[in-house]
């Protein structure tokens, strides 16, 4: 809860820059009035298999960037890509951040029964 507060007036006060009284006031109403989403627990394991996936993908995002360069990409793709139903929205978020990290891929939309819809660009393929 206070962390969900600081939160919260610290994003106040960055996007309106006065440390007034009345402003000071004004932020923390409108925080504790903000409504809050109950917070699902999430397993370390979890946020363990993320920062894996962020070493994999760091070496990827520049390998792909070269690739990109170096090569034209003229296909696309849209494909849906599996997820755990019912993700804490920090993992959420996280998986959204890692796919679109690299430059061939970009989360279109994501449905929470089935998994993420992802934009793909591609090499096209020689028959």
């Amino acid at each position: 809860m206070v962390a969900t507060l600081a939160l919260r007036l610290g994003i106040w006060f960055l996007l309106t820059a006065d440390l007034s009284f009345v402003n000071i006031v004004l932020g923390i109403t409108i925080a504790l009035l903000l409504p809050g989403k109950p917070k699902r627990p999430i397993a370390l394991r979890d946020w363990l298999r993320a920062i894996g996936r962020f070493l994999v993908v760091l070496p990827q995002a520049y390998f792909e960037a070269v690739e990109i360069i170096l090569f034209p990409h003229n296909e696309e793709a849209i494909t849906l890509e599996p997820t755990e139903p019912r993700r804490a929205a920090g993992l959420v978020f996280w998986d959204i951040f890692l796919i679109c990290f690299t430059p061939k891929s970009i989360v279109m939309n994501y449905h929470e029964a089935e998994g993420y819809q992802v934009h793909w660009v591609r090499r096209r393929s020689r028959l």
